[in-house]
């Protein structure tokens, strides 16, 4: 019998690449869910799990910013984090052809074009965090550290206090 072969999405082959230690999560998903629910769906920490919200600047360049699933991007902090003037979110409906993610399924790992990305601060004192993992029904578990380093990106406060 044939052996089911495992799916790789693009942030899981770029992990390998470089050889970034990762744990693939799977959940049933047929359509967009909140991180809250998808936390809740595999009895993850809500502290432990970060989604990835894409902006667009004044200079019509895209940024990418990854906080706690509980935490509301602060535009005008992440703004100044990038050297914009202001920031808008991108709308839903241009997510996949910016970043070749879909909705749910984002992540800072493996986008179409390397993005300025800023991960927030609050992220170092975990030791591992939960991210999707570039498909919906699919997270990964990676250090802080090693996220930052695949997307090369930087530690940020850009959270609403």
């Amino acid at each position: 019998m044939a052996k089911q072969k495992e799916i790789k999405t693009n942030a899981m082959r770029m992990l390998d690449r470089m050889k970034i230690p990762y744990e693939a999560m799977t959940y049933e998903c047929g359509e967009f869910i909140d991180g809250i629910q998808i936390a809740d769906k595999l009895g993850l920490p809500h502290e432990k799990v970060y989604k990835t919200l894409v902006t667009v600047g004044n200079s019509k360049n895209y940024f990418v910013f990854v906080l706690p699933i509980e935490g509301e991007l602060d535009l005008k902090k992440a703004a100044r984090e990038v050297g914009e003037k202001s920031l808008a979110m991108l709308h839903v409906k241009d997510i996949n052809t910016v970043t070749g993610y879909v909705r749910g399924g984002c992540t800072a790992v493996g986008m179409k074009k390397q993005y300025v990305t800023r991960i927030d601060a609050s992220a170092q004192n975990l030791q591992t965090m939960v991210v999707s993992g570039g498909h919906l029904g699919t997270q990964l578990e990676l250090k802080p550290e090693d996220l930052r380093k695949a997307a090369n990106a930087e530690f940020a406060d850009i959270v609403v206090e």
